[in-house]
């Protein structure tokens, strides 16, 4: 028998003292989760079981059980609030490095609430916001969210550099940055710029500390320059082919309109077959070396290789909000609505356009390179907090293992957003951001989902899985509680339409 099925089978035959469980969204003095099998976050195997022990929102202590301690209970720690976490995984809170908070989809109310709990639901305990509409709203939040007065996770602020007046000279760039440090906020997000503000920006975010999340985009700047002036992340993965095409351009057909979101999602879609792999292989390197992560949202282009998985998704039934409904039809006003034709040769296109790009996810990884993860939810069938659990799953296809998988949403993240000293492990000293998972989501990241998952179990049908407890800050939410708080939600916006 394993060491871990012995420790289950022995805790499964103790009895514990009695314990208090936690009320969602309290924290307590000392909360103790019990008997939890770790990922600890660092890509190392599970280990356990272990008692948790969290003061405050830290982690305490780290207390490794042997059969001597499991059966001698009165020399457990005990806390205000224990959590049985037997038969359960305790991983570090998952880190989505590229959210948006929104709080309108095409101009229909969706509230934050509806958004920040289903990150809740689905492990997520800190958000990277790259380029809210309002960033007054989204700091003000930030702050509520720091506090503990609203069930949020934590929100780091990266400020879009082109909301209107967009700056078009370097200097311009310099002072839109100065002004956006002066409101407060943690980081910038750089979209649709050529490489004069591009240059500005960068400098000067370098000079005032705020690191930058570049959405390339189409444009005379790519990689190479990301590799040159020290940008923090390429998100997507706009750049990094176009630094590899042999004459400099991709060759898009004389009709191509990069503002026509058919043309531009289309021809997106047949970028990577024009990469050439030995220039691809230095920019791989130049990134490295340069310490330029990749976010690469693979979810979020997910519906371009198979519409019909996108529009089918089963938890759309209880929890697409329906403003969010709406903005996901096809709809030239609306960003990332461009299915208007959309045909099977579009989509082996991008079924090609995956493979290459998982292939140069995989090389960068193995030359060293720091990949996160992100959803970009809210556009292009991509639900908050869903998406998130579908791209780690995107990323387990590309090759990856589930503990390196857990890692990119963990500990790498934290490296991205440059708290790893103090976040993105289940660590003693480290901020209690931790999950507490019905099953093993090293054998299977759907257990991560709040909708659960069926299993067969001695001949019988037999619905588990799901996150139990998402605890962030020292603060514990309960995941049951919070996504039959947003399927409210969502039922109570398709009334109020009808």
């Amino acid at each position: 028998m394993s060491r871990i099925a012995f420790g289950f089978t022995l805790l499964a035959a103790v009895t514990a003292a009695a314990q208090t469980p936690p009320v969602s969204g309290m924290r307590v003095n000392r909360l103790v989760i019990r008997n939890a099998m770790v990922v600890s976050g660092n890509g190392t195997p599970a280990s356990g079981p272990y008692d948790i022990v969290i003061e405050n929102h830290r982690i305490a202590q780290m207390l490794p059980l042997d059969p001597v301690s499991l059966r001698n209970n009165a020399n457990r720690p005990v806390g205000d609030a224990e959590i049985d976490a037997t038969g359960k995984y305790v991983l570090p809170g998952i880190i989505n490095a590229h959210a948006h908070l929104q709080d309108e989809r095409g101009g229909i109310p969706q509230p934050y609430e509806y958004e920040l709990k289903l990150w809740l639901s689905c492990g997520i305990t800190t958000v990277r916001e790259v380029g809210a509409d309002d960033t007054r709203k989204v700091l003000a939040m930030r702050e509520r969210s720091r506090l503990g007065e609203v069930a949020a996770p934590r929100i780091y602020v990266y400020a879009r550099l082109t909301s209107p007046p967009a700056p078009s000279s370097a200097a311009e760039a310099r002072q839109r940055v100065r002004d956006l440090k002066a409101m407060g906020v943690d980081g910038i997000k750089i979209i649709d710029v050529d490489r004069e503000v591009l240059e500005g920006a960068e400098a000067e975010a370098h000079k005032v500390n705020l690191r930058i999340a570049h959405h390339v985009g189409v444009q005379d700047a790519n990689a190479w320059d990301d590799i040159r002036l020290g940008t923090t992340s390429i998100e997507h993965w706009y750049g990094i082919p176009d630094a590899a095409f042999l004459d400099g351009v991709q060759h898009f057909p004389s009709s191509y309109n990069y503002k026509n979101e058919v043309d531009r999602f289309r021809y997106a879609g047949r970028i990577w077959r024009e990469a050439d792999s030995a220039i691809l292989s230095k920019v791989l390197d130049g990134m490295v070396a340069a310490h330029v992560a990749w976010v690469p949202t693979l979810d979020i282009y997910e519906a371009s290789r198979d519409l019909q998985r996108a529009q089918t998704q089963p938890w759309f039934k209880d929890y697409l909000h329906p403003a969010l409904e709406e903005y996901f039809r096809p709809n030239p006003a609306n960003h990332g609505s461009y299915f208007i034709g959309w045909t099977s040769t579009d989509e082996a296109f991008w079924k090609e356009n995956y493979r290459i790009w998982m292939a140069a996810l995989r090389e960068f990884e193995r030359k060293g390179g720091l990949i996160g993860i992100g959803d970009d939810a809210g556009f292009i069938y991509q639900m908050y907090g869903f998406g998130t659990i579908r791209e780690m799953e995107l990323q387990q296809e590309a090759g990856f293992s589930t503990i390196k998988v857990i890692q990119h949403a963990t500990q790498n993240n934290a490296r991205i957003l440059g708290v790893d000293a103090g976040l993105g492990r289940v660590k003693r000293g480290y901020l209690a951001d931790l999950v507490v998972v019905n099953g093993n989501p090293l054998e299977n990241l759907k257990v991560l989902y709040p909708t659960g998952v069926d299993q067969i179990v001695g001949g019988a049908v037999v619905h588990g899985g799901g996150i139990e407890w998402t605890i962030k800050d020292g603060i514990p939410y309960h995941v049951p509680e919070l996504i039959k708080d947003v399927k409210a939600i969502v039922a109570n916006a398709r009334t109020g339409r009808r």
